[in-house]
């Protein structure tokens, strides 16, 4: 599935954007090419790094895994996100040059649309609910690498994502000022025709705490005790699998590490 999702990547890229952006006919020669090199980039650059990174998470799943070594690995796969948004970041700024006030509109109109089922996901339930979601969605995580859990092993799981900080009003004010900024940015653009250098500083700057993941002064403390919890959830979870259960993850891995291989090759 992965190979077939990353070879079919640049289709369901364009496709993703379109659903943003509304490709214009004379757009789409160059978003095509833009995207094919960028994969081509990435499959010829990248690929083979992340089936070594892969790999080093075998080692320690099978020598065992504390809180720093899974911050590192966290900050690991942060910095190779980096990698490959500062190498989009100029065709980026190219499309935000292209963009017009009807393509502006329409991202507008899709994060409203994105915003509602936010709401109606997140926002119109009581904490039990929430916190039942989240379960249920670690839990899902959790049984596609390792299999199948007891009811205690469960029990445990439940605990741990029950003491993560539950905040989604705050998450949505914070996803609203990013979503308000972009579209600031973009009208920006548009109005002022900065160089290609301008726009990739000002999209580095809006994109670059998204990659890295570093929360802004909107959060306050809540972002980091929510990481903290977080990690600590996965921590939890790793550290009570049975060796049948890490041997499920060990297998996984190693498809995915054989797909990277492939991939590259």
């Amino acid at each position: 599935m992965m190979r077939v999702a990353y070879n079919n990547g640049e289709s369901l890229t364009y496709w993703w954007l379109d659903g943003y952006i509304d490709i214009e006919t004379e757009q789409q020669p160059l978003i095509s090419e833009r995207l094919a090199r960028l994969f081509d980039w990435h499959r010829k650059t990248q690929i083979k790094d992340y089936a070594l990174f892969l790999k080093q998470a075998q080692r320690q799943l099978q020598s065992g895994v504390d809180k720093p070594i899974l911050l590192a690995n966290l900050a690991d796969m942060r910095k190779r996100a980096l990698v490959m948004l500062e190498h989009a970041l100029p065709d980026m700024a190219d499309l935000a040059l292209e963009l017009n006030p009807q393509q502006r509109a329409a991202i507008a109109k899709k994060f409203a649309s994105n915003n509602s089922d936010y709401r109606k996901k997140h926002l119109r339930s009581d904490l039990k609910a929430r916190q039942r979601y989240r379960f249920d969605k670690v839990l899902s995580q959790s049984e596609y690498w390792f299999g199948d859990f007891s009811r205690e092993q469960e029990a445990r799981i439940r605990a741990a994502v029950n003491a993560v900080p539950t905040d989604h009003e705050l998450f949505n004010r914070a996803r609203l000022s990013r979503q308000n900024e972009l579209l600031r940015i973009l009208e920006k653009i548009q109005k002022e025709r900065p160089s290609r250098e301008a726009t990739v500083a000002l999209l580095r700057a809006y994109t670059v705490p998204l990659a890295m993941q570093s929360g802004g002064p909107e959060y306050g403390d809540y972002f980091t005790a929510y990481q903290d919890a977080m990690t600590n959830v996965t921590l939890e979870v790793i550290n009570m699998t049975t060796p049948t259960q890490k041997a499920n993850a060990m297998q996984k891995l190693q498809r995915l590490i054989d797909d990277c291989n492939q991939i590259a090759g």
